[in-house]
């Protein structure tokens, strides 16, 4: 079975020395990268490379005009050669730029075992002194010739958010002009994440035993993350707006993270008219939320860059049959029954904003005033549905 370790980010320099790290320290370990900057002449180049180079090299062809869906249909085939060779002991999937983790590690994983294949890693690695920067960058992909096709609308900065909260694990890549409040920053966005520093260059160089992998030689805490296992279900739960793990309050180094958790909904038309204000209160803010015209739906708050996207995430479990709990998720019953009040059940507020230099009492009377004043909570949810829906064309309806 070969085991396979997904590396992305869109810090590129961060990601090349994260994989370089791999190959060094993993005896038998190969790198296979498929470059989407090829993508506008018609074909997207794949290389496998060992720690002296590369060892091959082709092309894959667009698949509807989709360099992503180019990379799916070409990666598996290739890891199930690497598989077959006996030799291989760790394929590192380095990923292009904009491309998620979360969706290659899927593709991956539902391989499987039929394939040869064990997913037993997913990396994202991080220049500290470029979170900030990269959270705050609204631009367009296809701007900055990232996009990963024509129809690609993702932005530098949503995009480099879900890498950063999706992986368990974070390369950190050595950085003079990082400093505590970056350290700081990404420790509030991603709590969880085990933080793994890549030795710097000088570092490296003066270990060559790990790099030479000698017969009992400690394997680097990188090479550990990259075997440690990686559950794709898990992930995914952990991501999802009805049951995210979402971080916790805090403040530390000049940035501070508020958890605002609400049981009374939003008017539609305040909250609509504060969400410029709300969207540029803090570098990311993320969550679950509740509109008062539109009671029975979870809506998923994700903001990144100065832009929010704003998405229905299904109906509140309060709004199920009973009969239709057994089809949900455990994960999500449990998480339903930690959030249960008696009479709105899982119904409720919960929204996380992070940044340096955070305006926590600003940022909460903002988010005090879009809720119900008492007369109109009062009025109850026919009273509520009739309030004028200002999210449609946010939602698309």
């Amino acid at each position: 079975m070969l085991s396979v370790a997904v590396v992305g980010g869109l810090h590129a320099d961060a990601r090349r020395q994260a994989v370089e790290r791999l190959l060094a320290d993993v005896p038998g370990a190969v790198a296979l990268h498929h470059d989407l900057a090829t993508a506008v002449a018609g074909t997207v180049v794949r290389t496998v490379r060992d720690r002296t180079g590369i060892v091959s090299a082709g092309e894959a062809p667009l698949v509807n005009d989709c360099a992503c869906c180019a990379l799916r249909e070409d990666l598996v085939p290739e890891l199930e050669r690497l598989a077959a060779d006996g030799v291989t002991r760790l394929a590192i999937v380095e990923l292009w730029d904009s491309v998620e983790p979360k969706a290659m590690a899927e593709v991956v994983a539902s391989a499987g075992p039929d394939a040869g294949l064990r997913l037993t890693g997913v990396i994202t690695a991080v220049d500290p002194a470029l979170v900030l920067p990269y959270l705050g960058n609204g631009d367009d992909l296809a701007d900055a010739g990232l996009a990963a096709a024509a129809s690609d609308r993702r932005t530098i900065a949503d995009t480099f958010a879900r890498q950063l909260e999706y992986a368990p694990v974070l390369a950190l890549a050595y950085s003079e002009e990082a400093d505590e409040e970056d350290n700081a920053l990404l420790a509030q966005l991603h709590p969880t994440a085990r933080r793994v520093p890549i030795p710097a260059p000088t570092e490296a160089a003066a270990e060559p035993a790990a790099t030479e992998a000698a017969p009992g030689a400690v394997p680097s805490a990188l090479a550990l993350a990259a075997f440690a296992g990686f559950d794709v279900e898990a992930a995914a739960a952990a991501q999802h707006p009805a049951c995210a793990l979402l971080p916790a309050e805090a403040d530390e180094c000049g940035v501070s993270t508020l958890v605002w958790h609400r049981r009374r909904p939003f008017h539609p038309e305040r909250l609509y008219a504060a969400l410029e204000g709300l969207t540029c209160a803090a570098a990311r803010s993320r969550g679950r939320f509740w509109l008062a015209d539109r009671p029975d739906t979870l809506l998923h708050w994700d903001a990144a860059g100065g832009a929010l996207c704003v998405e229905s995430a299904g109906p509140w479990m309060a709004s199920l049959p009973d009969a239709a709990w057994d089809l949900v998720p455990p994960v999500r019953r449990a998480a339903a029954a930690l959030d249960w009040h008696p009479e709105h059940g899982d119904c409720c507020q919960h929204l996380v904003f992070t940044s340096p230099g955070l305006d926590r009492d600003g940022l909460e009377l903002l988010l005090e005033s879009c809720l119900l004043t008492d007369t109109e909570y009062a009025a109850g949810r026919t009273a509520w549905k009739r309030l004028p829906p200002a999210f449609d064309t946010l939602l698309e309806v």
